[in-house]
């Protein structure tokens, strides 16, 4: 699945999508604390540094800039000191902050954060302060949000909520905006806030919960996936929803669809360092892949590998598509995924490049494999970071002249051949009797041939080295190759030999007894 994920990511695009929800600041003051106060009995944590963040929906506004979406934020601030520095922080990232409003009836959501390091280890919160007002707005500020936001939902891809429960995503201003969206076509996701009446969700595409937050809303445990597909189901029905994604941490992410249909879709196993952000980290890739189009399974599995990078930080931080990319490209393969046309395995390579991987190409017909190809290709596999095969086709092999028997397999028995190979990334099939035009295509930065080849000999040397690519022919094994092993097979009469059962009987398996 990772292949058919890395063609999804570069088909993103860049939607337009707007974040409804709760600005947040988050300010950190970092210092030591290594000794108690001589007023009272607590910690004095001596600063050396301050540092500003976004949080809440700013956070995940931030966050979708980091996967190329074109964002705009609507909210709401307090006339501060510290609704200009969001919106100022946002407006640095890229963000449109016209939809943003103020309130002079209450102040910007700023959680104060003082963190403290004993003995220059690794440091801990000690203290947070909040100030906030989380009373819903009223109907005159709403009204404003309202009329500022409406006119801007036909141009968007999607709409994403992120209710953190500060009084902007009032039922009304929710049923508002959901109402015009869906009349616009415009998907919804909503990443609800614990505690709320799921009621005010009602209508929008899919919601993203956690465990908890399902539990809480459904009224019972979610414990497996079982309890998941019910709980999914209960909510697609209660809320008109079109899909539910119930993240399960380490056990991936359970989809439900409003026909019932479910699966749960696995994570893979990860060092986990914080949790903080991975929620904001789902919503942001679940919205851009929802924006583009993508199916909800994917978007699933995209979520599962933007979130599980998350939690490998410390600490918030944005996930790019480049960064999604590498841990796929890293992870495990399909055999059936390696064999690529010429399209889809040129957009391969550009990401593999721009994450500064070198890419090595070897062409052949590979017509019978034996231990010279599969030391070779070994070889070639060592010489960079990922190794491409590109294999003549059957008519590519006729026009050769090798024979009027060959190929003696056909290329998709070969190409799938190569591609059960570990070393081997990706095989692609040619029709050209060179592949001259697959190399001006793909770029490589290393061609390679087996053989006591000189580098003019190789085809296509030239091609490489005018855009600073390198050619170079690696060792052989003496005495084998595809003529040499079809010759002796042809002299000992080998396929005479296995026709018959005198010297190699074939026993149809035995029953075991009982």
């Amino acid at each position: 699945m990772s292949y058919h994920l890395i063609n999804t990511i570069q088909k993103l695009g860049h939607p337009k999508i707007m974040v409804l929800g709760d600005l947040i600041l988050d300010r950190y003051t970092w210092g030591n604390a290594e000794r108690i106060s001589q007023e009272a009995p607590v910690i004095l944590l001596r600063e050396d540094t301050q540092e500003v963040r976004l949080g809440g929906a700013a956070n995940v506004a931030n966050m979708l800039i980091g996967l190329e979406a074109e964002v705009t934020m609507a909210g709401v601030t307090g006339i501060d000191l510290d609704g200009g520095v969001v919106k100022e922080a946002l407006e640095e990232c890229g963000v449109n902050c016209s939809a943003v409003i103020t309130d002079p009836s209450r102040p910007t959501t700023v959680k104060q954060r003082f963190m403290g390091r004993a003995q220059q280890r690794h440091p801990h919160q000690i203290l947070r302060v909040d100030r906030e007002v989380n009373t819903p707005l009223d109907q005159a500020t709403s009204e404003t949000l309202l009329n500022t936001i409406l006119p801007l939902i036909p141009e968007q891809h999607a709409i994403l909520v992120s209710d953190y429960a500060k009084g902007v995503c009032t039922p009304d201003v929710l049923a508002t905006i959901i109402k015009a969206a869906r009349t616009a076509n415009v998907p919804v996701i909503v990443d609800p806030c614990p505690g709320q009446d799921y009621l005010m969700y009602s209508g929008a595409t899919a919601i993203t919960p956690n465990r908890l937050e399902t539990s809480r809303a459904v009224g019972f445990d979610v414990k497996n996936k079982e309890d998941a597909f019910r709980a999914g189901r209960q909510l697609c029905l209660d809320l008109c929803l079109d899909f539910v994604f119930v993240t399960l941490d380490s056990d991936g992410i359970a989809l439900t669809l409003a026909d019932g249909a479910s699966e749960l879709l696995p994570t893979r196993k990860r060092e986990v360092y914080d949790i903080t952000g991975a929620g904001d980290m789902v919503l942001a890739t679940i919205g851009v892949g929802c924006a583009a189009g993508i199916a909800p399974d994917d978007l699933a599995r995209l979520a599962n590998v933007a979130g599980g990078l998350e939690v490998e930080q410390i600490g918030v931080v944005t996930i790019s598509r480049e960064e999604m990319l590498a841990d796929l490209l890293m992870g495990s393969r399909v055999t059936s995924e390696k064999v690529l046309p010429l399209e889809e395995l040129q957009r391969h390579v550009v990401a593999r490049q721009k994450l500064g991987q070198k890419v090595v190409l070897t062409n052949g017909c590979f017509d019978v494999m034996h231990i010279g190809h599969v030391s070779y290709l070994e070889q070639a596999a060592a010489e960079g970071d990922c190794l491409i095969v590109a294999v003549n086709s059957d008519d590519s092999v006729r026009s050769l002249n090798k024979g009027p028997d060959r190929p003696i397999f056909g290329q998709d028995h070969r190409a799938s051949m190569l591609a059960a190979l570990e070393g081997i990334d990706y095989v692609v099939v040619f029709d050209e009797s060179t592949p001259c035009e697959l190399i001006s295509v793909l770029k490589p930065d290393l061609l390679v041939k087996g053989g006591t080849y000189q580098k003019e000999e190789i085809v296509g040397w030239e091609i490489v080295e005018s855009y600073g690519g390198e050619v170079r022919a690696l060792g052989i094994t003496p005495g084998i190759s595809t003529t040499q092993v079809l010759g002796m097979i042809r002299s000992s009469q080998v396929s005479e030999n296995l026709s018959t059962t005198k010297k190699f009987p074939i026993e149809p398996p035995k029953r075991k007894a009982g």
